[in-house]
């Protein structure tokens, strides 16, 4: 088994793409256009991995994310230095969380939210995430 992608809705397509390009270097790797929706499919060097946009044409709300949505988890091996790019590229991140319970290390990480409110958590490469 191989996973494929993860899929969000997002209600301005250039805003979103413009975010996960600067943010996090993703680039389109595929973009279909349909009457209803249009779908385009991001990835970052060297992952087959995709992030899905769903763009639903006709959709000026910004989408509920309700209770049920947790996060994108993205593994960097420069945190800091993916933090500070998340800065220029005009972004909010939080703090960077040394997370140890029990003094030893499960990880590293920031979250930052995109455009329309996905929270996204930058883990530095290391302990259980590699």
């Amino acid at each position: 088994m191989t996973l494929a992608h993860t899929m969000i809705r997002v209600l301005d397509e250039a805003r979103s793409i413009a975010f996960y390009e600067k943010c996090f270097g993703l680039t389109v790797a595929d973009r279909l256009d349909f009457e209803a929706f249009t779908l385009i499919y991001m990835r970052g060097p060297g992952s087959a991995f995709e992030l899905e946009l769903t763009v639903n044409k006709g959709q000026s709300e910004p989408y509920d994310l309700g209770n049920g949505y947790g996060h994108l988890a993205l593994i960097v091996d420069d945190l800091e230095a993916q933090r500070e790019a998340v800065i220029a590229a005009g972004a909010s991140p939080r703090d960077i969380v040394d997370f140890k319970p029990g003094g030893e290390r499960v990880a590293r990480f920031f979250f930052v939210a995109d455009p329309d409110g996905y929270q996204i958590e930058v883990i530095e490469r290391g302990g259980r995430f590699r």
